[in-house]
């Protein structure tokens, strides 16, 4: 891929190193895009300084929603070099995406060259203070100026940087979860595994509830049966019960999390019992009664691994593991950004190097 690059004039001041990093709060000097047009495919790809966008009022994302992102880091190891984590998975995931919400296929190779390039350019941005990172958001938003429900005839893909601290403010410390007992994120047969705004839209209602009760974020249960687990707002959700790692399947409702899946790939390796399956809220809150439930954590490119100390359900509260991190679940945060910061040898293909 051809790629123009046009440098700023005019860089921005990078943070300094004794100020906290909030998430997703500043952004760095450039900027990658690309714009599609119906009978040519995507063109004009471009490396250009961070700028407000210029649009019709008319634009179709506005009005329809037709917008997919995506999500993932870059790492400065101690040797100096970049790695992004498996981010041909992320191009994967991309375009599931994108099939589901009519938004044109975009090569693969492509996605990640566009990362690759974008994150060399802007590669001083990278912050190296323990628990941080350069965060990516790859997205595309549909531009036609139409007032009609259909798929746009014209795209925006574009790539912005953030250096980022930890995704909540207590870092690794266990936080707590309202499993949501009065609204529903998604069905099966709807857009919930699409990585798409919407989705985060319906979910605010009852962010800012369990907010408002000291909680960090929402577990979510099925649209349908209004019973069974599926994942929390920003995270995978994970259990560890009598031994085993238990996580729902997959089911058209649920995001296919790239951390998500390197923990079951992890587990597998080290001999750790896993299952993927339907559980119910109700056999989690007998697991927490009873002892059962040993650990519990969230899976996310933005909090990688999160140990969780406390669930509630309606009026139940089911403390987790006495409020500490649990030793899988050390385990697995411990291996994984050892594995991103070039510390650890990963699976093969899980670290790609950025020149």
């Amino acid at each position: 891929m051809d790629i123009r690059i046009e440098k700023t004039t005019t860089p921005k001041q990078k943070p300094g190193s004794d100020n906290p990093l909030v998430f997703g709060t500043i952004f760095t000097d450039h900027m990658f895009e690309m714009d599609y047009t119906e009978g040519i495919g995507w063109h004009d790809a471009r490396i250009v300084p961070y700028h407000k966008l210029e649009l019709e009022p008319s634009s179709m994302v506005f009005h329809y929603g037709q917008e997919m992102f995506e999500g993932l880091k870059a790492y400065k190891t101690d040797d100096g070099r970049i790695l992004l984590f498996r981010p041909d998975k992320n191009a994967q995931r991309a375009n599931r995406s994108n099939k589901r919400l009519c938004i044109p296929y975009i090569p693969e190779g492509l996605f990640v060259e566009s990362i690759k390039a974008v994150v060399s350019v802007d590669r001083d941005w990278i912050p190296t203070k323990p628990g941080t990172s350069l965060y990516i958001r790859p997205f595309v938003i549909a531009t036609d100026p139409f007032l009609g429900v259909r798929p746009s005839h014209t795209y925006k893909y574009m790539v912005i940087l953030s250096p980022v601290g930890a995704y909540y403010e207590s870092g690794l410390d266990p936080v707590k979860i309202w499993i949501e007992d009065e609204y529903v994120r998604a069905v099966k047969g709807g857009i919930g595994e699409a990585k798409t705004g919407g989705n985060y839209a319906a979910s605010l209602a009852s962010q800012v509830k369990a907010h408002d009760e000291g909680y960090a974020q929402v577990l979510w249960l099925d649209g349908v049966h209004r019973k069974y687990i599926e994942e929390v707002g920003s995270m995978n959700i994970f259990f560890k019960i009598n031994g085993t790692v238990v996580t729902p399947e997959l089911n058209g409702s649920i995001l296919p999390g790239v951390t998500r899946d390197s923990v079951l790939e992890l587990c597998r390796e080290w001999g750790i019992p896993t299952e993927e399956k339907r559980i119910s809220v109700d056999e989690i809150v007998e697991a927490a009664r009873t002892g059962a439930m040993e650990e519990c954590f969230g899976t996310g490119t933005a909090a990688v691994i999160s140990p969780v100390g406390e669930l509630r359900y309606e009026q139940e509260l089911m403390p987790i593991g006495g409020g500490q991190i649990g030793p899988v679940t050390q385990r697995l945060y411990d291996t994984i950004t050892g594995i991103q910061l070039g510390r650890i040898e990963g699976p093969k293909g899980w670290s790609v190097e950025v020149k």
